[in-house]
């Protein structure tokens, strides 16, 4: 009885946590793009410059955090806090505009100051995110989990991102188009606020050991060479989810753009609410199977799963061609992302969960976000494909962006190839001399 009770809030909690994370990550992942795109400015280096240096926000973040939460062993103060600030934060953002940059500062660009104003937000909200989401939550999942159940729970926490764009796009959308953005930054803001008031209360965390040293040591531990010489499945584990990140960021930022604008469907919510359904429930049933053949095992061939998606993407036109090849993409995608997660995971030492998840950070977030969006921005400023809204002429991604998602996740054979055969590590992450 207690081991079932114990079961259903460790799925209540990864549920409700994970996807209030996500809703509020969805807001600045994708919704932020089209904020920025439709009120302030359409150039792809602005926007590729606001998700380079929130990433770079975040990191740093992660690897403070993480290595806190991991000596303090308080990871749900850590957790509930953050998504009290994380979701006060968010809601600020539809303060921001043209024209209230204009009155207040007449003398300079009103357009640069606005965009100076949106980037120095995300990051501050990026790092509440961060500590919150990133360091301390996931941590608290690596405490709380087992190399039995990583690949399902893995597999349920990869569907969170695309259900909170289904979210959004549902219940929120028709504010984003209407524009009233104000209304929709407060609702995602105040939903994120309101849980971490109730993960105050309830949560429970497992006592797990705490590591030895210093902080600072404890923050740069894992940047070590001889860390990494000591521990190569590990870090191979990180490269190969650094080159599939890499890759989604090349398309992701851009995609409701490319949607809307490019392939000009009317229905575009329609188109991402059947992929991101259909996608997310082959990623549920396909974590049970990463649990059953080994996550490792499994990297390669979801990865190719996601590289057909992306050569399908590319021809795609129609409604349901798009609805089709975007199923297969993002359930790759997914798929990936969880084998990688729980490969990480049983690779993890019980007294640096928060130090892996900084240097998941740098592999899965920072290295993506900083090198995937600016290639995105350079394959579009180079296909020059344009439309005119109210006599604007803007410019719009084109289907190049999946062929060079492509070009980059093929790449991800390599380290792939060298994980097949690894099983979890010992218990404390060791360091050569």
């Amino acid at each position: 009885m207690h081991e079932r009770q114990a079961d259903r809030r460790l799925w209540t909690w990864v549920v409700v946590l994970g996807l209030t994370g996500q809703l509020a990550w969805t807001v600045e992942n994708m919704y932020l793009n089209v904020f920025v795109y439709d009120t302030i400015t359409d150039s792809p280096a602005a926007l590729a410059t606001l998700v380079a240096l929130s990433a770079c926000a975040a990191t740093i973040a992660t690897l403070l955090a993480g290595a806190a939460s991991d000596r303090s062993g308080r990871r749900r103060e850590f957790i509930a806090g953050g998504y009290v600030l994380w979701g006060l934060c968010t809601a600020a953002f539809g303060l921001v505009n043209v024209d209230a940059a204009a009155s207040m500062l007449p003398m300079l660009d009103a357009v640069v100051v606005a965009v100076i104003t949106i980037i120095v937000l995300d990051c501050v909200m990026s790092v509440l995110g961060a500590t919150a989401n990133d360091a301390a939550f996931n941590a608290w999942v690596t405490d709380s989990t087992n190399p039995g159940n990583r690949g399902k729970v893995d597999g349920v926490l990869a569907t969170m991102p695309l259900l909170a764009m289904l979210v959004v796009f549902g219940a929120l959308d028709p504010l984003t188009r209407g524009g009233h953005w104000v209304l929709f930054f407060s609702i995602i803001g105040g939903v994120t606020a309101v849980v971490g008031v109730i993960a105050w209360f309830g949560l429970r965390e497992p006592r797990q050991p705490r590591p030895g040293g210093s902080y600072l040591s404890s923050v740069v531990h894992g940047l070590r060479p001889s860390t990494v010489r000591a521990n190569p499945p590990l870090y191979i584990a990180l490269v190969a989810w650094a080159i599939l990140g890499t890759s989604t960021q090349v398309f992701l930022p851009y995609l409701i753009i490319y949607v809307q604008r490019y392939l000009d469907i009317e229905g575009y919510a329609i188109v991402l609410a059947s992929v991101l359904i259909g996608a997310a429930v082959i990623s549920i049933v396909g974590g049970r199977v990463l649990d059953r053949v080994g996550p490792s095992r499994a990297i390669l061939p979801v990865a190719g799963i996601y590289l057909v998606g992306l050569l399908l993407m590319f021809p795609a036109r129609g409604m349901l061609a798009v609805i089709g090849a975007g199923i297969v993409m993002m359930a790759g995608f997914m798929l990936g992302v969880a084998a990688l997660s729980a490969t990480v995971r049983n690779l993890t030492p019980t007294d640096r969960a928060g130090q892996v998840q900084g240097l998941r950070m740098i592999f899965a977030i920072l290295i993506p976000m900083v090198v995937g969006p600016f290639l995105g921005a350079a394959v579009i400023a180079s296909a020059d494909e344009t439309f005119t809204e109210l006599g604007i002429v803007k410019q719009v991604p084109t289907p190049w962006i999946f062929l060079t998602a492509a070009l980059v996740v093929v790449f991800l054979v390599i380290p792939a190839r060298r994980l097949r055969t690894v099983g979890p590590l010992p218990k404390t992450l060791e360091t050569t001399a």
